[in-house]
């Protein structure tokens, strides 16, 4: 099992910046990835990025590329999404999520991650 904490989420103005923190704890070293998933309402689940626990390796969203980046802190098993240049359309909850995937073209579906956090709301004012 693997527990996954989200915190970070908040209110702010468009142009703004957030950072996301995302503690895992538990059996983690079976997972190869981590992931951050954001979800509107009404709106499917939307893959946003993902870092390698070992290698730093990652991926984005072409929505947030350039304006988010991912990082992970690995002696304190914790993930982190920094959010610069907030747009009201980044409003959302937001996920972290663990994947055993290797592949680099699967982090984006959210099929393929096995634990979630709860969320935390971010919302983006205009």
């Amino acid at each position: 099992q693997v527990q996954l904490v989200e915190s970070g989420g908040g209110l702010v103005q468009a142009g703004g910046s957030l950072r996301l923190s995302c503690a895992a704890s538990g059996r983690i070293f079976n997972s190869y990835a981590m992931g951050w998933f954001r979800q509107a309402p009404g709106k499917e689940r939307e893959f946003v990025a993902a870092i390698t626990w070992s290698g730093g390796n990652t991926v984005y969203a072409d929505s947030v590329q350039g304006r988010f980046t991912i990082s992970r802190d690995n002696a304190k098993n914790t993930v982190y999404l920094q959010m610069n240049s907030l747009k009201p359309e980044d409003t959302a909850l937001y996920y972290c999520a663990t994947t055993p995937r290797v592949l680099v073209n699967l982090w984006k579906r959210y099929q393929e991650y096995d634990y979630w956090g709860q969320g935390t709301l971010v919302t983006v004012s205009s």
